[in-house]
């Protein structure tokens, strides 16, 4: 039993990553065929796919009954960007801090997350503030946009690479379409396998859905975003690292909740909001200094963090 849900659970996230990949390749490509901006395409698609494989746990976690998976994997991923992601990725090579980085990503990823904490004091997210975190989601997309038209920013500029179609003919258009299915299918049958053998593990350890979440699903959907990171980091190219992050963070809160409260209401307890939620809180706070003080996050404040992120993992197991 748990030999088998545990070969299903790292089966279900390889199926969720891939199927994520694809998704975002043929829908770009297609987006640039029908002559969008790479940087639309970039902020818009290219975001939403790589978020997708979080937005499809999420779901099928509030449909099937395990709002802490749901809310763990958020928060859970949250904590690991800006902890062991951010923290491995400055112990490889210090990250460069940009002014956008202070200025506009740090005081809306930390907007986000003490909206969200003030929001779910009530015990549930539901779908009126899912609207409205899908609204500020857009209009910080429309900023992101504007912003970055007027200072002639491209999508490699913010740390997004889009990949352009070869050509234009009928098959290779029909290639990319065969990728969004192939892509669609894999976040929906990677997801299912994913949340059910992570609730019947939790179940069989005698465990909380909400270390889960925390823990093994957090941690899992963070793979991508830590695999990049340290892949940069060894090339010596750790300029967007940390935007990108927050980046991720802002949308994980905005357009996974956001969307998901709309499907069906999330539930929050209480020690997800006077634990879990504090902590996110304390590292994104923490983070602004190591930004601000030599404009650079070194070796010794990626160490930092790569504790914190093992005390916080030891704190919520035992």
């Amino acid at each position: 039993m748990p030999l088998s849900n545990t070969i299903l659970l790292l089966v279900g996230l390889a199926v969720l990553i891939l199927g994520g990949e694809l998704l975002v390749r043929g829908a770009s490509r297609i987006a640039l065929r029908l002559k969008m901006s790479p940087l639309v395409v970039g902020v818009t698609i290219v975001a939403f796919g790589t978020s997708a494989p979080e937005l499809l746990i999420s779901i099928q976690a509030a449909l099937a009954g395990s709002p802490d998976i749901t809310m763990g994997n958020v928060i859970g991923s949250n904590i690991c960007n800006l902890a062991l992601v951010l923290g491995v990725t400055a112990l490889i090579a210090p990250i460069p801090v940009n002014s956008d980085s202070i200025k506009i990503d740090w005081p809306m990823t930390m907007g986000c997350t003490i909206l969200l904490y003030f929001l779910i004091q009530e015990g549930y997210v539901n779908d009126y503030e899912g609207i409205g975190f899908i609204a500020l989601l857009l209009l910080y997309m429309f900023f992101i946009i504007r912003r970055s038209r007027k200072n002639h920013i491209s999508p490699v500029d913010l740390g997004i690479e889009v990949e352009e179609p070869s050509t234009a003919s009928e098959k290779n258009m029909l290639k990319d379409i065969s990728l969004i299915a192939i892509g669609g299918a894999g976040l929906y049958f990677g997801s299912d396998w994913f949340v059910n053998s992570a609730k019947d593990l939790a179940i069989y350890m005698g465990i909380s859905e909400r270390i889960v979440g925390i823990t093994v699903v957090a941690l899992g959907t963070s793979l991508p975003e830590l695999v990049t990171s340290v892949v940069a980091a060894f090339k010596k190219e750790t300029d967007m690292a940390l935007g990108n992050l927050m980046g991720s963070n802002i949308f994980n809160i905005l357009s996974i909740l956001g969307i998901t409260s709309l499907i069906a209401d999330i539930e929050v307890s209480d020690v997800i909001i006077n634990s879990d939620m504090i902590w996110m809180m304390g590292i994104t706070l923490l983070i602004l200094p190591f930004m601000a003080l030599n404009r650079i996050v070194d070796r010794y404040e990626g160490l930092i963090l790569v504790g914190i992120y093992i005390f916080y993992t030891i704190n919520v197991i035992s």
